[in-house]
C-alpha cells in the first residue's frame, strides 16, 4: 500500500494498493484520500471525512480489496523512531545524493509534519507494521520519496516537473494553457512509467481535462499518482531493488539506479 501522506491534519492523503498476481503486480485500487479509499470495498460514493492516519480503516479496506493482509506500507512523509524536530540523517543523505538533481528533501519540523507523522507511525505500528530502516524487508512500514524515485524509474538527469502548484516556476514564460498542458503530459508520462511497474495504472487514474479542471481536481490526480509511485517503490523494497538512505532512526528508501522494469510487447518483465 502506498500513501502520499499530507503533512498537516487538514489535507487529504492519496492511497494506492498494488497486489502481486501471476506475471507481476497489478494496481487493485487508488484514491485521492483515506475516506475515498476506505469507501471503495463498498462502492460507496458518499463523501466521508478525512481521518489522520486512519490505519485501521485503510488496512481493513486494503485487506478486503486485496483478499489478503497488506505486507508493506510505503509512505511519502518523514518518519522516525524518535521525535522529528529538524533535519534527520535521512534528509541529509538524500539531499547529498540528489540535491544537485533538484530532488533534495524538504526540512521537517516539530510542527510539520510533527504530531501528524508520530500519529501515523504509531497507528500502523499498533497494527504490526514496524518502521523499517535497513535490511531485508518482508513486512512493515517504510518511508519513500517520489522525486528521487522517479529520477531512477525514468533514468532522468533531474527531478521531473509534474507538480501543478509549481507550473509557473517550471515554465515562467509560457501562458497558463501551455503550462497546464505541459504538466498533464508529464503526469501521463509518469503514469506510463508506473504502468511498467504495476499494470492497470493508466486505467485507474480519472479523466482530467487539462483546460477545464479545477485546482482541486489537479491536486486529487497528483495525490493519486504520487500514491502509486509510493506503492511502486514499496514493491522495489520487497524485491530488493531499493536502498535506504539514513540511519537506524530514519531512512528514506529509493529505487536502485537501473532498477526500472521495461514493458516489452505488452508484457511486464
Amino acid at each position: 500500500m502506498g500513501i502520499d501522506a499530507a503533512w498537516t491534519s487538514t489535507q487529504p492523503s492519496g492511497v494506492a494498493l498494488a497486489v502481486e498476481v501471476p506475471g507481476g503486480w497489478h494496481l487493485r485500487a487508488a484514491a485521492s484520500s483515506y475516506g475515498a479509499f476506505c469507501a471503495l470495498p463498498e462502492r460507496d460514493d458518499r463523501r466521508r471525512p478525512e481521518l489522520i492516519a486512519d490505519a485501521s480503516g485503510a488496512l481493513q479496506a486494503a485487506n478486503v480489496l486485496a483478499g489478503s493482509p497488506v505486507d508493506l506500507i510505503a509512505v511519502d512523509m518523514p518518519l522516525s523512531r524518535t521525535p522529528i524536530i529538524s533535519r534527520r540523517a535521512s534528509d541529509d543523505a538524500v539531499s547529498r545524493a540528489y540535491g544537485a538533481r533538484w530532488a533534495g528533501t524538504h526540512t521537517p519540523s516539530a510542527v510539520r509534519p510533527g504530531a501528524v507523522s508520530d500519529t501515523l507511525r504509531a497507528a500502523f505500528e499498533q497494527k504490526g507494521y514496524e518502521l523499517c530502516t535497513s535490511g531485508l524487508v518482508l513486512r512493515g512500514l517504510v518511508e519513500v520519496y517520489p522525486h528521487p524515485a522517479l529520477i531512477e524509474f525514468a533514468s532522468a538527469e533531474r527531478r521531473l516537473p509534474y507538480k501543478f502548484g509549481n507550473r509557473r516556476s517550471y515554465w515562467p514564460d509560457e501562458p497558463s494553457k501551455v503550462r497546464n498542458l505541459n504538466i498533464f503530459r508529464e503526469m501521463k508520462g509518469i503514469a506510463s512509467l508506473m504502468e511498467n511497474e504495476i499494470s492497470g495504472v493508466q486505467a485507474a487514474l480519472p479523466e482530467l481535462d487539462c483546460e477545464k479542471a479545477s485546482g482541486r481536481e489537479w491536486k486529487a490526480y497528483e495525490d493519486m499518482l504520487d500514491a502509486i509511485v509510493c506503492a511502486a517503490v514499496g514493491i522495489c523494497v520487497l524485491e530488493g531493488r531499493a536502498v535506504p538512505f539514513g540511519d537506524d532512526q530514519s531512512a528514506i528508501w529509493i529505487p536502485m539506479p537501473g532498477c526500472a522494469k521495461r514493458r516489452v510487447e505488452g508484457a511486464t518483465v
